[in-house]
Parts: C-alpha cells; sequence; structure tokens
C-alpha cells in the first residue's frame, strides 16, 4: 500500500487564513491566487485539502462559528434572556471591533451579494443567519415558558429585534464605529429590554 506525501503545510493554520480572506473580502472578492498567497500552499493543495473555493468557504463558515464567533453559541446558555442578550452583544462588540479581526462579521458580510456562481454559497450564508434568528426563539420562547419574560412578549419578534441589532452592530463596525459608541447602542437596547 502506498501512503500519500505528508502535508507540507498546517491545514488548520491555513484555513484559519482563508478565513480572514474571505472575511475581508468576502467570497466572490476573495481570489484563488489571494487565498492561496494568504494560505501559504499552492491551486493543487488547496485543491486537495479542501476541495473548491466554495468547500473552503463553507469550512471556513465553520470555523469562524466555532471560534471567532463561539459568543454566540455561549449567549444562548446564559440563565436568563437578558444576560442571553448582554453576552451576545458584547461578544459582537468584541468581535467586530477587534484590531485583529477584518471589521464587521463574516456571517453577515461573507457572501451578501453575489452573482450565479456565488449564489449557493449566499443561500448558505442567509440559513445560518435564519438559523441563528431561530435559536434564539427558541431560547426566548423558553424564557417566556420560566417566567422570565413576561408572557405579552413576542419571542420572534424579540429574536428579530436582536438579530437586526447585532447585524447593526457588525455593519457600524465595518464603517468604523468604535466600541464605546457600539456599547452605547447596547446599553440604550438593553435599557429597554422587557421587564
Amino acid at each position: 500500500m502506498s501512503v500519500g506525501r505528508p502535508r507540507a503545510f498546517n491545514a488548520e493554520r491555513a484555513l484559519d487564513r482563508a478565513l480572514h480572506v474571505f472575511w475581508r473580502k468576502g467570497y466572490e472578492g476573495a481570489s484563488l491566487t489571494d487565498l492561496t498567497q494568504a494560505m501559504g500552499i499552492n491551486r493543487p493543495s488547496l485543491y486537495a485539502a479542501f476541495g473548491s473555493k466554495e468547500k473552503l468557504f463553507r469550512q471556513a463558515i465553520g470555523r469562524y462559528l466555532d471560534g471567532p464567533a463561539c459568543h454566540v453559541r455561549e449567549a444562548l446558555e446564559e440563565p436568563t434572556a437578558k444576560t442571553v442578550v448582554q453576552h451576545l452583544l458584547r461578544g459582537s462588540i468584541a468581535l467586530v471591533t477587534n484590531r485583529k479581526n477584518p471589521r464587521g462579521c463574516f456571517i453577515v458580510q461573507g457572501a451578501l451579494a453575489c452573482g450565479a456562481e456565488g449564489e449557493a454559497v449566499r443561500r448558505e450564508m442567509v440559513r445560518r443567519r435564519a438559523a441563528g434568528e431561530v435559536a434564539l426563539r427558541k431560547r426566548f420562547e423558553r424564557a417566556i415558558e420560566e417566567g422570565d419574560l413576561p408572557a405579552r412578549a413576542s419571542a420572534a419578534d424579540l429574536a428579530r429585534y436582536i438579530t437586526t441589532l447585532t447585524q447593526g452592530i457588525a455593519v457600524q463596525a465595518a464603517s468604523g464605529a468604535t466600541a464605546d459608541e457600539l456599547e452605547a447602542v447596547a446599553k440604550l437596547a438593553l435599557a429597554a429590554w422587557p421587564k
């Protein structure tokens, strides 16, 4: 049995670098040359390790959600609806204003507008954003059942509100808003939170 040559690169590190290229440039804006240069590999190695640009992008989505954006999953585990929102807003602000990261949110900006070739990727990003809103709605439904939110509260409306707010925070950060400016927005939202 023949054994292939071992990879001469670290696939995890290469995926992190690809994520940053996609985050900065978007799916269609990131050329294969951009990706291979950032990853420190050639095209055959990219295809051998990741399959295609689209498959690499999909892996980058998972890497983003498990790494830089893990605060979203962590927020859902908070004991109250208000602390869920606090954790989510603070984590979002920290993520999108961190100088080590490209500005803004990868899930919001990574494939917002695509041509025909990127349509499957755009739909995947829409699906991921919708799944985040559904998870938040379910968490707020639980909070209503537990009496943590008023019975009159709409879990769906609250989830849409917080999703819109976090996405707006990402867009504002991409436009240059500072962490302090975005914290002021978060404070307003928390002050209006249902009691």
